[in-house]
């Protein structure tokens, strides 16, 4: 396997790790109390604030957050080599 396509698999294996020990822990604590879950019934019922999305502002932030991740990718991938 390739550099990058093991990287790929490593980082992942990390998100659905993480993924799995947040979400798993918080649905099991969720169904045990009926006003958590009546609370998210009710947030999924309603309308939207914002209809269209956060338009510029979400995009901008989602665009920030990819570069992040790819800086800390390409620094750790230069620190190693060294």
């Amino acid at each position: 396997m390739s550099k990058p396509v093991r990287w790929w698999a490593r980082l992942g294996a990390l998100w659905l790790g993480l993924c799995v020990a947040l979400a798993a822990p918080t649905v099991a604590w969720a169904a045990q109390r009926p006003a958590v879950l009546a609370t998210a019934e009710e947030l999924a019922r309603r309308r939207p604030r914002f209809p269209r999305g956060l338009g510029i502002v979400g995009a901008l932030c989602c665009l920030f957050v990819v570069a992040a991740i790819i800086a800390g990718v390409v620094l750790l991938a230069r620190r190693r080599r060294r």
